[in-house]
């Protein structure tokens, strides 16, 4: 029996483990899909997505929490066309935030040249290191995703800007044209509506195309077979 127990503890130990590594896939997956472009560093779940121009022939990042002492590799990311030519590419590096960190600093490495983020306009000098640093200040930049607020969901999406961005879930019979999203700045879209209590699946449109949300790592199977983002209201 007590073989049993341990043999049973096992497997479900594995099955939690192989369901967090699936999810955090899908969640990585997401994020570089609404990569568009290179800018300043933002937030994206657990991570912090840093990009730069690919224009040299190699360019690193490293961090204060490991005293500059490694360096990792941006990875490129090739944009195609609708006859899968390239028409462009970006670099890029995402970093789960530290655990109980408040905000980092990090300097960037373009050919073996040392220097700040030039896509980061917050930095500051380090006494320790004597020079410039880059930063990025969680207190600043607080994470903007899809989230509850008592009987209200506010739904984000982030993409290029003056896309037309819908919403569609089981809340409207996966009809695409109910819900249109604002945008309320530059790329970032939203749209609060007054949900009851329940769970819902959902997914957002810019054309035919259905794009999970990149600010929420739930993900289910629907009995549909597709894939969609997911939300519990209490």
């Amino acid at each position: 029996m007590k073989r049993l127990f341990l043999f049973l503890l096992l497997a479900a130990l594995t099955i939690c483990c192989l369901y967090a590594q699936e999810d955090n896939k899908y969640t990585l997956d997401t994020i570089r899909t609404g990569i568009k472009e290179a800018g300043e560093p933002y937030i994206a779940d657990k991570y912090i997505v840093f990009t730069a121009e690919d224009n040299h022939r190699f360019t690193g990042i490293a961090f204060d929490f490991e005293d500059y002492r490694t360096i990792h590799s941006l990875e490129r990311l090739v944009f195609y066309d609708y006859d899968s030519n390239p028409r462009g590419s970006v670099l890029f590096y995402i970093l789960e935030i530290p655990v109980n960190s408040t905000g980092i600093e990090y300097r960037m490495i373009f050919d073996g040249l040392w220097t700040t983020d030039p896509q980061n306009p917050e930095k500051e000098f380090s006494f320790e290191s004597g020079t410039y640093v880059s930063e990025v200040r969680y207190g600043n930049m607080t994470p903007i995703k899809t989230e509850k607020k008592n009987d209200k969901v506010t739904f984000i999406h982030n993409s290029d800007p003056g896309r037309t961005v819908r919403l569609s879930g089981t809340f409207s019979n996966w009809d695409s044209f109910i819900y249109y999203m604002k945008e309320t700045s530059p790329g970032h879209y939203e749209l609060e509506l007054p949900l009851p209590s329940g769970t819902y699946y959902y997914c957002f449109y810019e054309g035919l195309v259905p794009i999970l949300d990149g600010t929420n790592p739930a993900k289910v199977y629907t009995p549909e077979g597709r894939i969609a983002s997911v939300i519990t209201v209490n």
